[in-house]
């Protein structure tokens, strides 16, 4: 854990991502764009590296990326429904069984217990995500669940309205690039669920960082 932890300030708030912060299922996700795309086999490297490069934003606009930049045609939105469609079946199973990042459930259900408002802002599609947390019998915890095809600004802009508090109350635990930029852009306090896979893209990042759940409600009681 850093030695900088988080400010001495009761937070209005906090906000999730889900994909490798409260379930461990960022691998999930590398494996169903590999085997969507597996016909283009001399892009996947490139797919994937995108794809981790860009952890939280909408696999619609990833595939995007990749019909313009690596296969050089258009993406049809008949195409990008298909590849949602498909990429969902790939998913949905193994998002039912795949471990929860260790201490989500019991820090969702402590913090609740305590009042305090719960969030998720994700890339996942607004449907495949509440569906996601409802087997897992966690969407009672959240005031609100958040997906795509909002944007993760968006989503803290909105939550902060919803309070009626400032933005520098909210905190924000992510893994990716996109999550610690939207913290950013927005003035909201970060805190970095800190994986293998991430950690070269953040050596420079200063700021509070955790390795699971666990370590997280151990910070938040030295609030």
């Amino acid at each position: 854990m850093s030695t900088t932890t988080l400010e001495r300030q009761q937070p209005a708030a906090v906000v999730f991502d889900c994909d490798g912060v409260l379930l461990e299922s960022v691998e999930i996700k590398n494996n169903a764009f590999r085997e969507l795309f597996a016909d283009h086999p001399q892009h996947l490297e490139a797919i994937e590296r995108h794809h981790q490069q860009h952890l939280g934003i909408s696999r619609y606009e990833k595939f995007r990326w990749i019909y313009r930049e690596l296969l050089k045609r258009n993406l049809s939105a008949a195409e990008s429904a298909e590849l949602g469609r498909r990429f969902e079946q790939l998913v949905s199973r193994a998002m039912e069984s795949c471990p929860e990042v260790p201490g989500a459930a019991a820090t969702l259900a402590k913090l609740a217990e305590l009042g305090l408002p719960l969030f998720v802002a994700s890339g996942t599609p607004q449907g495949e995500l509440e569906a996601i947390l409802e087997a897992r019998a966690w969407s009672h915890y959240f005031t609100q669940i958040h997906g795509s095809p909002q944007s993760k600004p968006e989503i803290l802009n909105g939550i902060a309205r919803l309070l009626e508090t400032p933005l520098r109350r909210l905190l924000f635990v992510g893994d990716g690039e996109s999550d610690h930029q939207a913290a950013l852009e927005t003035g909201v306090r970060f805190v970095l669920r800190e994986t293998a896979a991430q950690r070269e893209r953040f050596i420079d990042y200063a700021g509070p960082r955790v390795t699971d759940l666990e370590q997280f409600a151990h910070q938040l009681r030295e609030l």
